[in-house]
């Protein structure tokens, strides 16, 4: 039997494909139901795209595990904080990118905080995706480090419960899990600011706000318990292995077994909790990391299955498996390009006035091309996000080719 499990990258690629192909409709307007967020409470594909990114985190932290702690408490400080500092600053200055906004037909400095065309103070977001991914990796880190794997499985417990108890008791008693009624929300306001809040909800509310990234670090102890899972038992069952004897039933089918069993669990103990504390992505709620653990552990499973037992390797897990190799970097490029393409304007008609209209290539590439697609126009949308798929996939096939692998 072999330590590396082939099935793990392709995990990690598909998850990262499918973050790219949710961030970039041709038209925010025209999408599937499966690939938008739920309103509030619930559960859509699309939201289980982040937390399956976190688990992944946790997977391939329990790989990286042994030789940090073989290293000593000086070099895994230094290798986490490198890694956290970096991770969180790229999320920033992805946030802030490009620096420069169009304004009265003119560049104008995209500052700290500026006033909007409307006279309101607004500002940088300081949290985000990729900055949630670092508080989590450096957290969860450090809790694994110092707890070991059964220590990180019960303080990922008493963290989901004392979630929940902050949500009930400090949340508005009308409605703690509502999105104005939600205790974290004071809490981002008093650290953060209004003016580097997520205002896309309407409000100044952020979804990757700091209480709910709690529970968040639970998800990647939850990735890391069964990537430790899965490395100890195969190391135990390649200890044990004699190709003499005939066992009735290989290791393999012995690590699945446990595997789906504790998918069965979580998924059950998550839906039972949702009863009192509701499946909710926005604020991260403690049900919300049980049944997506669960869900993520069960396909993970199902993969396992497919790809080590029964050797099923196709152009598929060759597409997935391309964007893992370098992550990180092509979720930060299919950031970066369309907000930096926004600097570059492109004449699109005259408006009412008589006055240029102008839009950029990436909107201009939608608006001449797939908006013209006939039929439903979710269908060009679609095509849309298909085709920026299609191109970073390029980018990462390319640097695979030449081995270049970009790591954070």
């Amino acid at each position: 039997m072999k330590q590396r499990y082939y099935s793990l990258d392709v995990f990690r690629g598909a998850t990262v494909c499918l973050m790219i192909l949710v961030n970039n409709p041709g038209s925010w307007g025209h999408i599937y139901g499966p690939l938008e967020h739920a309103p509030w409470h619930g559960l859509t594909p699309t939201d289980l795209v982040f937390p399956f990114f976190l688990f992944a985190v946790g997977n391939a932290m329990a790989f990286v595990m042994p030789r940090l702690e073989a290293a000593g408490d000086a070099s895994f400080w230094k290798k986490v904080i490198r890694r956290t500092l970096l991770i969180f600053g790229i999320g920033l200055f992805l946030n802030w990118w490009p620096f420069l906004r169009w304004q009265n037909d003119a560049l104008a400095a995209n500052g700290w905080t500026w006033v909007n065309t409307e006279g309101k103070v607004v500002g940088v977001r300081i949290l985000g995706v990729l900055q949630r991914i670092a508080l989590c990796y450096f957290f969860a880190s450090v809790i694994v480090y110092y707890l070991k794997a059964r220590g990180a499985f019960l303080a990922g417990l008493i963290i989901l419960l004392l979630y929940w108890l902050l949500c009930y008791t400090l949340g508005n008693p009308a409605d703690p899990y509502s999105m104005t009624g939600y205790f974290g929300n004071a809490v981002d306001m008093a650290v953060l600011h209004e003016p580097h809040m997520y205002h896309g909800e309407g409000i100044a509310f952020d979804p990757e706000g700091l209480m709910s990234t709690l529970p968040a670090i639970v998800q990647v102890i939850f990735g890391y318990l069964v990537g430790d899972y899965i490395l100890k038992r195969t190391k135990l069952a390649i200890a044990a292995e004699n190709p003499e004897a005939k066992q009735a039933i290989s290791p393999l089918y012995q690590i699945l077994t446990g595997l789906f069993i504790s998918a069965v669990a979580y998924l059950v103990a998550g839906y039972i909790w949702s009863l009192s504390f509701p499946v909710n992505k926005k604020i991260w709620t403690s049900s919300y990391v049980l049944v997506t653990t669960g869900l993520a552990t069960a396909i993970l499973s199902t993969l396992i299955y497919f790809i080590e037992v029964k050797g099923l390797r196709a152009w598929w897990t060759r597409f997935f498996d391309v964007f893992g190799k370098n992550a990180l970097f092509v979720f930060a490029l299919s950031a970066f390009l369309p907000k930096g393409f926004r600097l570059l304007r492109i004449p699109n008609g005259v408006d009412a006035k008589g006055a240029t209209v102008y839009t950029n290539p990436w909107n201009f590439l939608y608006d001449k091309v797939y908006k013209a697609v006939p039929g439903d126009p979710r269908i060009g949308s679609l095509l849309f996000a298909l085709t920026i798929i299609t191109f970073m996939w390029l980018i990462c096939y390319w640097l695979d080719k030449k081995r270049i692998y970009i790591k954070v």
